[in-house]
Parts: C-alpha cells; sequence; structure tokens
C-alpha cells in the first residue's frame, strides 16, 4: 500500500479538527476540499458564501478558476460519504464532557425552507418556506438539534421532497412527509447516543398521526404544541378544542390559583418569569391518561395569544396509574414546561447556520451536492464548540500590551503612510481578489 501523500494544513486549530476526518476522504484532493471549504466557512462573511466566495474568488467571472472548481468538484462529484463525515461528527462531540448528551436535554425537530429560482434543483418545490413567512418556490430541510439550554448543536438534516418528484405523487412508496422524516431523524439520533428527557416539536407536527406513531414505536417521549382551536370529538357539553379546555379550567388570582400551579421559567441571560401550568381535559387527554394535555401561560385569565402554550405529551403524570411501569419517568408541570421552553433554542442554532455558515447559499442542483454542503456546514458550527471549550493556550508575553495604562483615554491618532502602489502585491498571487485562505491563521483564530 503506497503511503499517504501530506495534504496542506488547515489554518490555525482547524487542521486539528479537520485531521480527524482523513480517513474518510479516499485521496489528497478530497483531505485538501474538506479543508479549504471549512476554512471559508468559517471565514468572516461579506458576501453570500457561494463557490467563489469560499475560493476567494470575483463573482461570476471567477468562476472558472481552478480554485473554484476544484471546490466545485469536491462538492458535487467526489465520492466520500456524507453520512459518514456527519457521524463521525457526532462520535466526537460526546468526546468533550462539556457537549456530551444527558437525560436532561431535548432533542428539537423542526423544518426550516430557503427560497430556490427554477424548477431543476433537486428537492425545490413551490411551498411553505417559514423563514419566509409564505409559501413560494423553495428547498425544505427537516432538522434535528439537541440542546439542554446551555449548548446546543445539529445532529442530522434531511431535505424534504415534494410529491410532485415522485411518478405517483403522494401515493408513492418512496414518498415521505416531514412528520416521517422528522420522526425517523429523532429515532436517528437516540441510535447515535443523543439520549434526551422528549422530543420536542411546533403544532406543524402535532397533527400528523404518522408521527406520533413513529415515536411510539422508537419508545421516545415528547412534547409538541397543538393549535390552539384544533377540533377533537367530544360531548356537546365539553370543551372541543385546546383553547375551550383551558377556559374550563378555574382561576381567580394568584392568591387563588385554582387549577393552576406556578411554573419558574429560567433564561439564559439570568432572568427569571413566572408562567402558570395546569393539566386539562379535552377528548381523549385527560391528567392521568396515556397522553396528556398541558397549558402554561403566563396570565390564565386572559390567555394571551403569544405567550400561551398548549402541549402534548405522553411523559407520565406524577400521581397516574400508569407511571411506575411507564417507558418514560413522570413529569410534573413545571417540568414540561422546563422542556417545551428549550424549542426556540434552534431557532437559535438557524442564526448561526444561515447568516453566518452559509446553510442556504449553495448553488448546486444535485441531492448529492445540496447534502454535502448541510453536512459541511454542520461540521463548521460543530468546530466552533470544539474551539470554545478548548483549553486555553500559552500566553505570548512578548506581544504588547494592547492596553497600555498610560495611554491617553481616547488613544494617539496614527496617520497611515502614503501608498507608494495601487495595489499590495504581497496580499494576492496574481491580479485577483483577496483570498481569504493565503493569510487565514489571523482570520480562523478569531474564533478562540
Amino acid at each position: 500500500m503506497t503511503e499517504r501523500r501530506t495534504c496542506p494544513p488547515a489554518p490555525g486549530p482547524l487542521e486539528a479538527y479537520a485531521a480527524r476526518f482523513d480517513d474518510l476522504f479516499l485521496n489528497l484532493a478530497q483531505r485538501r476540499g474538506f479543508r479549504e471549504y471549512l476554512t471559508g466557512l468559517l471565514a468572516p462573511r461579506d458576501r453570500n458564501k457561494t463557490l467563489t466566495c469560499l475560493a476567494g474568488a470575483e463573482p461570476v467571472l471567477g468562476a472558472g478558476l481552478p480554485s473554484v472548481q476544484r471546490l466545485q468538484y469536491f462538492l458535487s462529484e467526489a465520492r466520500w460519504d456524507g453520512e459518514q463525515v456527519n457521524a463521525r461528527r457526532l462520535e466526537l462531540l460526546p468526546a468533550d464532557p462539556a457537549c456530551a448528551p444527558h437525560e436532561a436535554g431535548v432533542i428539537v425537530i423542526d423544518d426550516s425552507g430557503d427560497r430556490k429560482d427554477g424548477t431543476a434543483t433537486a428537492h425545490v418545490g413551490r411551498q411553505w418556506l417559514g423563514r419566509l413567512g409564505k409559501t413560494d418556490n423553495g428547498v425544505v430541510t427537516v432538522t434535528t438539534v439537541w440542546t439542554d439550554g446551555r449548548i446546543y448543536y445539529p445532529l442530522h438534516a434531511q431535505p424534504y421532497t415534494p410529491a410532485h418528484h415522485f411518478a405517483r405523487g403522494r401515493a408513492d412508496p418512496d414518498f415521505r412527509t416531514k412528520p416521517q422524516i422528522a420522526a425517523a431523524l429523532a429515532a436517528h439520533g437516540k441510535e447515535a447516543g443523543f439520549t434526551c428527557r422528549a422530543v420536542v416539536a411546533d403544532c406543524a407536527y402535532s397533527v400528523s398521526d404518522d408521527w406520533y406513531l413513529a415515536l411510539r414505536e422508537a419508545h421516545l417521549p415528547y412534547v409538541v404544541h397543538l393549535k390552539p382551536h384544533r377540533g377533537t370529538w367530544a360531548r356537546a357539553d365539553q370543551p372541543h378544542t385546546p383553547i375551550d379546555a383551558a377556559h374550563s379550567l378555574a382561576w381567580q388570582d394568584a392568591e387563588h390559583p385554582g387549577d393552576w400551579t406556578p411554573a419558574e421559567r429560567h433564561f439564559r441571560d439570568g432572568h427569571t418569569e413566572t408562567w402558570w401550568a395546569a393539566d386539562a381535559t379535552l377528548g381523549g387527554w385527560h391528567p392521568h391518561g396515556p397522553c396528556r394535555l398541558v397549558v402554561a401561560t403566563t396570565d390564565p385569565a386572559t390567555l394571551p395569544e403569544k405567550a400561551t402554550w398548549y402541549l402534548a405529551t405522553n411523559l407520565p403524570h406524577p400521581d397516574a396509574p400508569h407511571a411506575a411501569t411507564s417507558l418514560h419517568p413522570p413529569a410534573d408541570l413545571a417540568e414540561i414546561v422546563r422542556l417545551y421552553g428549550l424549542r426556540p433554542w434552534i431557532e437559535q442554532s438557524y442564526k448561526q447556520i444561515k447568516d453566518e455558515l452559509g446553510w442556504a447559499d449553495f448553488q448546486v442542483r444535485s441531492d448529492r451536492a445540496i447534502r454535502h454542503h448541510q453536512t459541511l456546514v454542520n461540521c463548521a458550527f460543530s468546530f466552533c464548540w470544539d474551539q470554545w471549550f478548548a483549553p486555553p493556550g500559552p500566553l505570548d508575553t512578548t506581544a504588547p500590551d494592547p492596553c497600555p495604562d498610560d495611554r491617553p483615554e481616547r488613544g494617539t491618532s496614527r496617520t497611515p503612510p502614503a501608498p507608494t502602489a495601487l495595489l499590495d502585491r504581497g496580499v494576492t498571487r496574481g491580479p485577483l481578489l483577496a483570498h481569504p485562505g493565503y493569510h487565514p491563521a489571523t482570520l480562523v483564530a478569531g474564533l478562540d
């Protein structure tokens, strides 16, 4: 067997992280492409992180440059397995005790859409795009995130393929709805060792019987938001919607709460809020049943629309007859409120993944290229946590003090020297845009 050729190292601490994936790539070109792609994703954003941006080339005119074409081939044509790379990423996360999953965390399920033009791109179709808040042409990806309110990181992602891509539409045996995909991804997260207290999702998944069934088959507990006006069968004199069930609960004031129990919510910035929670009865949902309806709100008297949750969960009530034999430990009202309160962390992850790392900036059409891009973005995200918890390196005692005590209050004004040429020939290797990959150490070091 021939010895592997040495790969040009990635800048700064990125090389140690990238080297852990080297055995998953077949040749030098793939190992180099992996490093160059992550370097471009982690570099500061000044425009959409398309392939020309990642390679430091001029938009449009620079698309034919060798550096851009090399990344294009790595993303679209190279035969490397994105699922294996993602599995390795998930293996590395628990290795750091600070990132290790535990039973107090949750797996959050959501889907996010990004607008894409045309009809030739894989998975594209006219569908609801949550980021835009309207129906438009785009690609929707179902994602899962593990979080405990302290850290959060993506687990799996799978693009949703609209029914018109299949020969028999929704009746095609290969067609999968978003709830079906989401339940499968949650089960994959459990199989990968990411234990959780519950799977959490918003009201988009509460209407799918397939979603509930798949979670039960995987022995996963869930806490899902219900639409407040979603009707169900009940007797004429009983509530028919979750909001009706909430209005039927007794409440007078904070000193006489009736059916309501206070639940303290703790936020990342240190402040707390007092919410009120209660078990309600609606159709087949009742406090001691296999599935509970929990209402949580800031004001039981008015049930404000944006500060009231209607939650369905299969976590048993502590006093339920089946609590001792249930597969899942019982949960009181405060625990239910805490679990669903972790759901917004998937929105926080979208901010970094989309606004900083270029999740939606791909300009490729094939299914393989899209999945490769999403896997690489998740690797870049996990590298940031790897550096966040890395022990600080040795201090450079020879470096000048950036904040000396004897300097003027506003600092001294410095006049830059007059330029001696129109271009600095020491920065670029030719008459092109400055390439962030030529001097990236300072850029990536800023992540420390």
